[in-house]
């Protein structure tokens, strides 16, 4: 595998590209669903509900807890996990002004 050259890409490439490989795993994708469908905090349910052993979620949860995009309190024994509403919220605007950038949006047509 190839050396990433990062520094050849301004910092926001790099932030863009880092938060889009957080969604790129399908079992990310679904932790995040399950928590926006709860909206609650979760901790072992992730288990059932996922059918992933929990080695498997809680190396998930610590790449999406990495970036921000969710949140987790200790309670005895136990994580509680719940989506960062600020993070989502800076989420969402940064892939808003990504796909907005393109010309269809205005109504033009390119090729």
């Amino acid at each position: 595998m190839g050396v990433t050259k990062s520094d050849l890409f301004t910092e926001e490439q790099n932030s863009f590209a880092q938060l889009g490989k957080v969604f790129s795993h399908p079992a990310r994708v679904a932790i995040l669903q399950h928590l926006l469908k709860s909206n609650e905090c979760i901790n072992s349910s992730l288990v059932n509900e996922l059918g992933l052993a929990q080695a498997t979620i809680s190396q998930h949860l610590k790449e999406l807890k990495a970036v921000g995009i969710i949140k987790g309190t200790v309670e005895g024994a136990s994580m509680n996990y719940c989506i960062n509403q600020e993070k989502w919220i800076e989420i969402k605007e940064i892939f808003l002004q990504f796909f907005d950038q393109h010309p269809c949006c205005s109504g033009a047509d390119c090729c």
